[in-house]
């Protein structure tokens, strides 16, 4: 379970081109922000509030990351869907999640499985976390995101 001043994990995540990255070789300051699926109301509203706020966040000087599980090809059709400018990346072995504490028990109308927890990760410019968000809520989010990143 990731907590304030750790280190950016060193995992790789799967870009749409198939690519692998690592977390630690992206540029700092960054929001890595995990929602469980594609195409879903909540998750595709949060992709859209973090689209719209891409400018604000490059203002600042922050890079913005979501992930989930779905596959690069899904991310694409996604992201062409709604004309999305959130970049967008893939725990194909579920270590992103697992160093992040993301994969979680869920439970939904009384029946128990595992899933990713909606979160948010603000790392500062020496690439450890600075703030953390769990259990989002979509509305106002992400302007509280970028509130707390413009102070970095």
């Amino acid at each position: 379970m990731m907590k304030e001043g750790d280190p950016i994990p060193a995992v790789k995540v799967t870009l749409p081109d198939g690519s692998e990255r690592s977390l630690a070789e992206y540029a700092m300051p960054l929001v890595v922000y995990f929602y469980p699926k594609d195409d879903t109301s909540g998750c595709t509203n949060e992709a859209k509030d973090f689209s719209a706020a891409m400018a604000d966040f490059a203002a600042a000087g922050v890079e913005v990351l979501g992930i989930s599980k779905d596959p690069p090809a899904k991310h694409a059709k996604f992201t062409a869907k709604y004309e999305l400018t959130v970049p967008l990346a893939t725990d194909a072995d579920d270590r992103v999640c697992e160093a992040f504490g993301t994969w979680v028990e869920k439970s939904m109308y009384g029946k128990k499985y595992m899933g990713i927890e909606r979160a948010t990760f603000l790392f500062g410019k020496d690439g450890k976390l600075a703030r953390v968000w769990r259990k989002v809520k979509v509305p106002g989010h992400v302007a509280e995101v970028l509130e707390v990143a413009k102070t970095l």
